[in-house]
């Protein structure tokens, strides 16, 4: 494993949706820590791809969330993992990244089974592990367990950030900062 780059990294937010939102366990810091993330990829002009569970059933994107991409449409979905949609896979093969930031809901079902199949692929999966949830404490520890079980590398949202900003004289680091604080 080597440090995330900036050059190599991508986003993917899975799932953050009306409805299902709603039921996450923390959601509120949930919401707050896949902001941030957001607000950080765009420092860096790092790629955001966003997941829609059936959509018409469960509701789009969060406005919180949302708001921050207005040019980036969630692709809908009806497997539980992203890997098994066309569409996503496209968007991340445009990506062009190997390194895979993962961050949204339910962390024992649609990040956990995309984790896996990410891994797979041959991909360097990195878990957001405070960006993540599920409607219970328990399913949500057992999946964050399990894709680390796997080889999924398991982060922090800050640790995230200056992982990418690497030094107090990069360019972006007071933007980053004023992120996280």
């Amino acid at each position: 494993m080597s440090l995330l780059s900036v050059e190599d990294t991508v986003l993917m937010i899975i799932d953050m949706q009306g409805n299902l939102y709603e039921s996450m366990q923390d959601k509120q810091f949930l919401s707050e820590n896949v902001r941030k993330l957001v607000r950080g990829m765009q420092v860096f002009g790092i790629p955001v791809i966003v997941t829609e569970q059936i959509p018409e059933k469960l509701g789009p994107t969060i406005p919180p969330v949302a708001s921050l991409l207005p040019d980036t449409r969630g692709i809908p979905k009806a497997d539980f993992s992203c890997c098994g949609d066309e569409k996503i896979m496209k968007a991340l093969k445009a990506a062009d990244r190997r390194q895979v930031l993962l961050c949204g809901i339910e962390a024992h079902v649609c990040v956990y089974q995309t984790a896996i199949d990410l891994l797979g692929f041959g991909y360097e999966v990195h878990l957001v592990a405070d960006a993540v949830s599920s409607r219970t404490v328990m399913n949500r520890e057992i999946g964050i367990e399990k894709m680390r079980d796997e080889g999924a590398h398991l982060a922090s949202t800050e640790m995230v950030l200056f992982e990418l900003v690497r030094t107090a004289e990069d360019p972006n680091f007071r933007e980053i900062f004023k992120i996280v604080k």
